[in-house]
């Protein structure tokens, strides 16, 4: 079997990463195995090897929903990317907070966690995987490239490569750029020549991705290379140091004017079509006409103890029904703070004897609050400090079970870039000054609230810290907090405190240097190209 090297700079460490060797969910397995087999014989093969490019963000090995993981040193449930994403970028923020005591879990809302936390380590090594599956699919189907329809798989492996670039340049910044298939131990790169690379391959691969619109569900198109440009330049001031909200307008603007739409059918007539985004059939309910880059799952064929089937089960406890979840019960795990309740301060219909909000005009505020209570006494071992959030249900637009009849596992895909996202950039980059419409900024984030029952504004009403609370309203739990409050200086400074943010009940600032994650310690270890992110 031909070699290549990760970025962790080896295959098999304590944290490793596992060879293929066999198949469930999809064909073909490993990219590495590609080549003995000659699966890139034809456009169909490839099309087979470019599966398990998303399924590397989707699912967590070869034998779901658990057994032959692809990584090994961690529990294999909570390895999967998007529960990784949740747990990096909205558990060490107001968002959440869980009651749980696995090693390293509690230490990331009270952002003190060290170089050999459990979490850091194993999104590092999956990312890392994403990465290498990706280089190599890259290199073995260029020789069907002259076939236009590999050459847009090909160019939806880069934007795979890319979008995985892009969160290991957030977490960790200086991570080795590694592109090619080599034996060789990478050198260390930084942001700048990261960002570069991840702009580059977006912009190059316009021209060889599908149109807007025009390819199959769950796979990407022209539309999210534009989007997470926007998402890229948006965030371009703390990760280069650039002022490119400019850019974000063109990108976002070219999103906009596409084929995608919001979300806009109440199919279950309960008033709000925000929630049909995160139900059971929301890939056939309207809500996919939203979905930009969207990581699929199906509660028979595609099994995990992450994606969407966490976000439903670890929320849910209590006094809360899991019959109205779709699911067989709740884990008891995870709520949110006061500090993300009160951003709805202004929807708010109903308030208990100790004047705590408990009912809003907002369909977006999905708190359950029947049994839990508005402040956060005590995070270990308990759920009822801190409401609950119930905004994964595993039924349909009519209320009925996903297709896993003994409800352990979700239907629900979990958008990973929607248009409401894209919206909100465009918003806050006319708000930083950049240019655009403020009109049509106003516009477009009516047109988010309206679908929500909220008031809607004015242009009056626009400026970045506005925005800030909207995006925090519409896309909570979507994986984009941390970074957010980073751009407005709000994550480790004590500008902006929520409750155990730095381990204090009422919250205290941390150092700055955990704005970034620390490279994994075992990765040090094999790979002295490396130095450790300053204050690890």
């Amino acid at each position: 079997m031909k070699k290549y090297t990760l970025l962790l700079g080896g295959l098999l460490l304590l944290f490793g990463i596992n060879a293929c060797t066999s198949d469930l969910d999809q064909t073909p397995i490993d990219p590495d195995l590609f080549t003995e087999v000659d699966v890139y014989k034809n456009a169909q093969e490839a099309k087979g090897a470019l599966a398990k490019l998303y399924a590397g963000l989707a699912l967590t090995g070869q034998q779901g929903p658990a057994g032959q993981a692809d990584i090994s040193g961690v529990d294999e449930g909570f390895s999967q990317f998007s529960r990784m994403l949740f747990n990096l970028n909205e558990l060490t923020t107001d968002h959440a907070v869980v009651g749980w005591g696995d090693p390293g879990l509690p230490t990331l809302h009270a952002m003190n966690w060290g170089a050999g936390n459990d979490f850091t380590t194993a999104m590092y090594f999956r990312l890392s995987q994403v990465v290498s599956f990706s280089n190599s699919f890259i290199s073995n189907a260029a020789v069907l490239s002259d076939d236009a329809e590999v050459a847009a798989y090909i160019a939806e492996a880069r934007f795979i490569r890319a979008y995985a670039y892009y969160n290991l340049m957030d977490l960790f910044a200086n991570v080795p750029l590694v592109t090619e298939i080599t034996t060789e131990l990478p050198e260390q790169s930084n942001r700048e020549e990261i960002f570069a690379f991840i702009e580059s391959e977006l912009q190059g691969i316009e021209s060889d991705l599908k149109s807007p619109g025009s390819n199959e569900y769950g796979r990407v198109d022209q539309a999210a290379a534009w989007a997470l440009l926007s998402r890229l330049y948006l965030n371009a001031e703390e990760f280069v140091g650039q002022n490119r909200y400019s850019d974000v307008i063109t990108n976002a603007d070219k999103v906009i004017n596409s084929s995608y739409s919001i979300n806009t059918n109440d199919g279950n007539g309960n008033g709000s079509a925000y929630d049909e985004l995160f139900l059971a059939d929301n890939d056939t309910n309207g809500a996919q006409n939203e979905f930009l880059f969207v990581l699929t799952f199906d509660g028979i064929n595609q099994q995990t103890y992450g994606g969407t089937t966490f976000l439903t089960h670890a929320p849910l406890g209590g006094d809360m029904d899991p019959v109205l979840f779709g699911v067989n019960g709740g884990w008891s795990g995870y709520r949110t703070t006061k500090g993300f309740v009160d951003q709805f301060d202004y929807a708010v219909t109903e308030r208990d004897g100790n004047n705590h909000p408990v009912a809003w005009n907002d369909a977006r505020a999905q708190f359950f609050t029947e049994g839990q209570n508005y402040e956060i006494e005590t995070i270990a071992n308990t759920f009822e400090d801190g409401y609950a959030l119930a905004k994964f249900k595993n039924v349909d637009i009519n209320g009925q079970q996903g297709s896993d009849t003994s409800g352990d596992f979700a239907d629900i895909d979990l958008p990973l870039i929607r248009l409401a996202e894209v919206y909100l950039n465009y918003a806050e980059a006319v708000a930083r000054g950049a240019g655009g419409d403020m009109a049509k900024a106003t516009s477009l984030v009516n047109e988010l609230r309206t679908r929500a029952g909220a008031p809607t504004i004015t242009s009056a009403d626009i400026d970045p810290d506005f925005v800030l609370a909207e995006r925090s309203r519409e896309l909570h739990w979507e994986g984009l907090r941390r970074t957010d409050l980073i751009r407005y200086n709000l994550f480790t400074t004590g500008y902006y405190l929520w409750p155990f943010k730095g381990g204090a009940q009422n919250g205290r600032a941390v150092e700055s240097f955990r704005k970034i994650f620390p490279l994994p310690e075992n990765v040090l270890l094999i790979n002295t190209n490396l130095t450790q992110n300053e204050g690890y």
